[in-house]
């Protein structure tokens, strides 16, 4: 295969988004894993891919990394064209840092031996400044002489990201990096992987399949299915703007109904939604985020619209998850979640009136349900 990229040129910034994907398709066999992928990554930016398993985000890693080729479209560094059909260049001709979801550290080499692999045409005072330099922006100074074998899983991946940010690339791809850690150490080293990145100035691309992690770490997400992208935006943008019922699920739990769009609306237990853009008499499904369910006290009547039974109230921390019951005109009981801030004592079988957070309700056509 032909390698267009000359490595020297990753030294030349511009204004040009650091990684570009264009119109970019790839298959495995007759299974087609990535559909016309466009999209771009700007300097200092952390853009999360996400996705559920299988949805073409870690090829579409591999194919920025050099790992796989593109059958269609094209794949940018700094403006130079990297990849295309018949056309790639390798991993280690690309500038970039690549951190994995198993760390990949050599288990014979030292710390210090694993972080300078890359840096192997720097003479021997340059390749000890920056060992040190990178063991320190990552909190691990004074582990040189230890082995992997010695260090904990969340040190481990410290190194790696050390190992990939030496020699100095201006694009940093990271494979679920956090996937392997206990969920305590996955949030202290993804915290100091971020203030990392950003203090360096680094792009990085990271795919993930963990939606919280992809809104705490990114600037940007780009929501993947079946190899496409669905959604592109800031995490807000996402989570207050869903374009779909399958964008809006994958951001925490939600109450999914049916219903039936009348009058430019659709009824729900707890009163109408607006349903802009849908005909009258479309299939219609409801996605309501526990916490737009407002439970109140007061007189509540009998269960119906606007009433709710309560089942079950479990206090999680800094929330209360209220189980719901309610039922409609035919009798078809309906079971929802409600989460209220701080501690929400509230007896089984008790009654609340229940209204909807507007904001944080969406109405969608039945066919994007998932």
């Amino acid at each position: 295969m032909q390698c267009a990229f000359h490595p020297e040129a990753s030294a030349v910034r511009s204004n040009r988004p650091v990684l570009g994907f264009h119109k970019v398709s790839h298959a495995y066999g007759e299974t087609v894993s990535v559909r016309d992928l466009d999209l771009e990554i700007a300097a200092g930016e952390l853009l999360c891919l996400l996705g559920p398993s299988g949805c073409g985000k870690t090829t579409a890693l591999r194919l920025a990394a050099g790992l796989e080729e593109p059958i269609a479209g094209s794949v940018e560094l700094d403006g130079q064209e990297v990849a295309a059909a018949g056309r790639c260049a390798p991993p280690e001709a690309r500038g970039i840092g690549l951190v994995f979801q198993d760390y990949a550290l050599f288990p014979h080499l030292t710390v210090a031996e694993n972080i300078a692999f890359g840096l192997k045409t720097r003479n021997k005072v340059e390749r000890a400044d920056r060992i040190a330099e990178c063991l320190a922006l990552v909190g691990m100074a004074g582990y040189g002489d230890s082995y992997p074998h010695m260090l904990s899983g969340g040190q481990r991946q410290r190194i790696a990201l050390a190992r990939a940010l030496a020699p100095d690339p201006d694009l940093i791809l990271l494979d679920e990096p956090f996937s392997g850690l206990d969920a305590r150490l996955r949030d202290e080293v993804r915290d100091r992987t971020l203030h990392v990145l950003k203090s360096t100035g680094k792009a990085a691309l990271m795919v993930t399949h963990d939606a919280e992690e992809a809104m705490f770490l990114a600037d940007r997400i780009a929501v993947m299915r079946d190899g496409r992208l669905i959604q592109v935006g800031r995490p807000e943008e996402l989570y207050c703007h869903p374009v779909d019922a399958f964008v809006a699920a994958f951001f925490g739990e939600v109450n999914q109904l049916q219903g039936r769009v009348e009058k430019g609306a659709v009824r729900t237990p707890f009163g109408k939604l607006p349903a802009a853009g849908l005909a009258d008499g479309t299939d219609a499904q409801v996605v309501i985020r526990p916490e737009a369910l407002i439970l109140e006290d007061g007189p509540t009547g009998m269960i119906g619209e606007g009433v709710a039974r309560v089942l079950a109230s479990r206090l999680l921390g800094r929330t209360t998850l209220v189980h719901l019951c309610t039922c409609e005109t035919l009798n078809e009981e309906i079971h929802l979640h409600a989460r209220v801030p701080g501690r929400y004592v509230v007896e089984e079988n008790a009654r609340r009136r229940v209204r909807i957070d507007r904001t944080q309700a969406f109405v969608f056509p039945a066919e994007a349900a998932t």
